[in-house]
């Protein structure tokens, strides 16, 4: 392709999108000014280890950290996944202020917390002084197996971190029971007022093995399809768990692995939104809708379609009460869809993104995505955490307050871990050297000053087209997937990355409804890259397939 040729093909989707992005800002509440900027800024600790998919508490500015893998992402080969060796058999304690950093093993430990406290994906809650720690999926010694740990385990924050700084015993600062109900892994442990609900999730026993259950070494996986709903009495020396209302939605609450964040709903009331995660009911990609929960219930929302942060990754939570809007950040990780140049690019496999995006919730309801102008640095996030700093104007569920931020720039918290990878696509060339454990350290600041940049809408995450196109990757052959609110004439373009039309048909009424639209290019004697777009009356969305020979 010539440079001519690419500045063209640049200007055409760009003038595409602006006139797209225009027509939505006039005719929706999505015209907004930016509410706020975000920065971050990396740090280091000398000597910090790395590390993924871990739980943590904090008490006065220091973090507790337990669990979690020091390697990237897991390996393929049953023999080789989640061994043994990843394990972060460690206690952790974090100081990010004086950036020092302590360790202790967990060998002091009884057996059945050593095992559970080693493990990845476990679910975590902090609730005053203590963290209650839920399930989590690793190798156990006692079962000689991998499994999904039935246990809540219960820890003293402060005093765990300060015998550890002290390097005094600590083992009396944890308790463990154990309930079926919480042998969950790559779920989430929320609060709602006095409340815990245990969200999403799975049980996995055995060996992870991609070829499914029934071959080779085998498995027993089963999603829990449940909001697990339960109040914990604990008196610092009892434990025990009172089980309240289970919710159960096959194919709704049919996820993991994704991000269920703390929300002020525009009721006013708290609540939990899970976003994306892992696998639709029918189909092994990430769920684009999300699940509204309050202390009522919950409503899946079909409206609103997230593209971008489908796994688990650092997330940031801010409200604002004047407005009535409540945002979301969430920083890299792993997603089905990035921007390139102003087009969604759909890359089947789910590659590792650098995306950092923010999702709004309006007064009314309404959800909207943007892309903001800043990245990650390297392709990292999934398995990340944004631990806060509670200084900052909060509410009870530990969103952040924006009303009450003074400053034109507020150090809110910090982002620790997650995984580094080399490539965006390394799962089925994975042995084990293409991505890391990250020790990296960033500092997040809230900017009030909304001068510097502008975050950029993702027109399609509103739309109601909800364009797929599968396989992509293809090998020239592919079916595009839409959704119509009425019956209407729909117009379909396609064209190679030269800028020639391949096709330009208008199909007249075309029903209401789920649509399909198949394509079967001929003659190709390379791989190339296409871009196709669907068109209606009232709204237009464009998707980039990547064709592989």
């Amino acid at each position: 392709m010539t440079l001519k040729m690419k500045i063209n093909l640049i200007n055409y989707t760009k003038r595409s999108l602006a006139i797209l992005f225009l027509i939505i800002a006039e005719t929706t509440s999505f015209a907004q000014v930016t509410p706020f900027n975000v920065a971050i800024v990396p740090m280091e600790i000398e000597e910090l280890g790395g590390l993924q998919a871990y739980a943590w508490g904090q008490a006065d500015g220091k973090w507790l950290i337990v669990g979690g893998r020091l390697d990237g992402l897991h390996r393929r080969q049953p023999w080789a996944a989640f061994d043994e060796a990843g394990h972060n058999t460690n206690i952790l304690v974090i100081d990010p202020v004086s950036k020092e950093k302590w360790a202790a093993p967990l060998t002091s430990l009884p057996t059945s917390i050593q095992e559970q406290l080693s493990a990845t994906n476990l679910e975590f809650q902090q609730d005053g002084d203590f963290l209650y720690v839920v399930g989590g999926y690793g190798y156990s010694a006692t079962e000689l197996d991998h499994t999904t740990y039935p246990n809540l385990c219960a820890i003293n924050v402060p005093n765990t971190i300060e015998a550890i700084i002290n390097g005094t015993p600590f083992d009396s600062n944890f308790r463990q029971i154990e309930d079926p109900l919480m042998q969950v892994t790559g779920g989430y442990l929320n609060k709602i007022y006095d409340t815990f609900y245990l969200i999403g999730g799975q049980k996995f026993i055995g060996r992870y093995n991609p070829m499914g259950p029934d071959f080779g070494p085998g498995f027993i996986q089963e999603y829990t399809n449940a909001i697990r709903k339960f109040k914990i009495i604990d008196d610092g020396i009892t434990l025990a768990i009172e089980h309240l209302e289970e919710i159960i939605d096959t194919v709704s609450l049919h996820r993991r692995d994704y991000n269920a964040v703390e929300q002020i709903m525009p009721s006013g009331e708290e609540g939990v939104t899970a976003f994306s995660g892992v696998f639709q009911y029918d189909v092994d990609l990430p769920f684009l809708n999300s699940v509204n929960i309050d202390s009522a219930g919950y409503i899946v929302n079909d409206e609103f379609t997230q593209y971008y942060n489908h796994y688990h990754c650092a997330r940031l939570p801010i409200y604002s009460e004047s407005n009535n809007a409540m945002h979301t950040i969430f920083f890299g990780g792993i997603a089905q869809y990035y921007d390139l140049e102003g087009v969604l690019v759909q890359d089947n496999n789910v590659p590792f993104i650098n995306t950092i995006a923010r999702v709004t919730r309006n007064a009314d309801g309404t959800m909207a995505e943007y892309k903001l102008p800043i990245e990650m640095p390297n392709l990292l996030g999934s398995g990340s955490e944004f631990i806060p700093i509670t200084s900052v104007p909060h509410f009870e569920n530990e969103v952040f307050d924006l009303d009450e931020f003074t400053e034109d720039s507020t150090l809110v918290g910090y982002i620790y871990g997650g995984i580094s990878s080399t490539e965006a696509n390394i799962f089925f060339t994975n042995t084990g050297v293409e991505s890391t454990a990250s020790s990296q350290i960033f500092e997040v600041y809230i900017i009030t000053d909304t001068t510097l940049e502008v975050d950029e809408l993702n027109p399609q995450s509103i739309g109601s087209l909800k364009m797929t196109v599968y396989p992509n990757p293809n090998y020239g052959k592919f079916t595009a997937l839409y959704y119509l609110n009425q019956a209407t004439d729909v117009k379909i373009i396609l064209h190679n990355a030269e800028g020639k039309e391949l096709e330009n048909r208008v199909f007249e009424n075309v029903p209401a409804g789920q649509n399909k639209y198949q394509k079967k290019i001929r003659g190709l004697a390379k791989s190339g890259i296409y871009f196709l777009t669907i068109e209606t009356a009232y709204e237009s969305a464009t998707q980039k397939i990547i064709i592989d020979n």
